[in-house]
């Protein structure tokens, strides 16, 4: 868009849904034009897009594939208005239509036919918060989702996705809306493929057991207690977990919001004692202990204390969605361990405490005697830290 900024323009806050048809451009030039026109018509029919019009508080952006709407007036307009978008688009399931939105600052220009148009960082914004997501998807920037998170309609739809990696180098945090009927609850492509992933590394450590080796993570894996506490090279595969380490002590009776839980966030569990020998118990907290330990070495990883996680000791049932919630964390990691003699059996896995869905499972079969090293074998301690030094069973 050729725009010539007039002098004494004065910036605005612009609040931006933009919008765009996926595979726009393998399309034939007439059904680019059927479908432009019928996405023309659904946006133009919007209530929200008639009202904003009619009080002079809205300028259309045409793009090619897409257009922008720039509302001025409350921050809720344009994500009223994709919902309304969506609705409809469920009647056309040919246009593909990507989202995105962001609030920002925008100016009031003149382009080469001296008609009134809009440009600036609110607009560049939305589009790159746009631009990480797929067909059905819409995607907020970090800063309206702080503005909507806070009242009871929108919280439940708001879904933190973190950091997306975007043009020149620089990352927007994004947030996906959706609902059981509206949205696209599927992670998007640029998350999965990891790309735009900022990979996690292990804060380096001294003596002789040195850093965790960190892997790739394309799924959200967590090989129990092989993160790093055994510090050999066994490999940890994460998905979608990096925010900053820290401990917490939390309350039962105040749950998290589900929006100010952290996507990146973990906690471990007491493991369950299957042994026969009862006193063997210790034996469990201890595997429970060196996972806690060894996660809190690795960098940008939000990790709950032990001392928050005892009140979930097994005996009771548990229910994960609201430990999830009353803990603050998007991912709960449990288990059991059984052990007669030397021989050790450890099974752990992995869930997503928002749908309770399980993540990844693994279980491991050790004999203490042979795996432990010479200085290790004389405490139960060192015999913990080897009991994950092989590959999984």
């Amino acid at each position: 868009m050729s725009a010539e900024l007039q002098p004494g323009v004065q910036l605005e806050i612009g609040h931006v849904l933009f919008m765009d048809v996926v595979g726009y451009s393998k399309l034939l030039l007439d059904e680019q034009r059927e479908l432009q026109q019928q996405l023309t018509q659904i946006v133009r029919n919007t209530e929200q897009v008639r009202a904003a019009e009619s009080a002079g508080k809205l300028i259309r952006i045409p793009t090619g594939d897409g257009m922008a709407l720039v509302f001025f007036n409350s921050p809720e307009t344009p994500v009223r208005c994709a919902i309304e978008i969506a609705k409809k688009l469920k009647e056309h399931p040919e246009l593909r239509l990507r989202m995105g939105i962001h609030s920002g600052p925008v100016n009031e220009v003149r382009d080469v036919n001296d008609q009134v148009n809009i440009a600036g960082a609110g607009i560049n914004t939305a589009q790159r918060v746009m631009d990480c997501g797929d067909a059905g998807h819409i995607l907020l920037s970090r800063h309206v989702a702080d503005d909507l998170k806070h009242y009871r309609q929108w919280q439940p739809q708001l879904h933190d996705l973190g950091e997306c990696a975007v043009k020149h180098g620089e990352r927007v945090n994004v947030v996906n809306l959706y609902s059981g009927e509206l949205g696209n609850p599927q992670l998007p492509e640029k998350f999965r493929r990891g790309k735009r992933w900022k990979m996690l590394r292990p804060r380096s450590t001294s003596g002789r057991d040195g850093g965790a080796a960190i892997g790739r993570w394309a799924f959200i894996a967590v090989a129990v207690a092989i993160i790093g506490a055994v510090a050999v090279g066994v490999p940890l595969f994460f998905h979608r977990l990096a925010i900053k380490s820290e401990n917490a002590s939390l309350s039962k009776s105040s749950p998290f919001p589900a929006s100010a839980i952290p996507e990146k966030s973990i906690a471990v569990l007491p493991f369950e004692n299957r042994s026969d020998e009862k006193q063997n118990a210790y034996f469990a907290d201890g595997v429970q202990n060196e996972i806690l330990t060894d996660l809190a070495k690795i960098a940008d990883l939000r990790v709950i204390s032990r001392t928050s996680v005892m009140q979930y000791k097994s005996g009771a049932e548990r229910n994960v969605r609201e430990i999830g919630q009353q803990l603050g964390v998007a991912h709960l990691l449990e288990g059991s361990v059984q052990r007669s003699g030397n021989r050790v059996r450890v099974t752990a896995q992995l869930i997503d405490a928002r749908s309770d869905v399980q993540q990844w499972a693994e279980r491991y079969d050790r004999d203490l005697g042979k795996s432990a090293r010479r200085r290790d074998t004389d405490s139960e301690h060192g015999r913990i830290r080897v009991l994950f030094a092989g590959e999984p069973d």
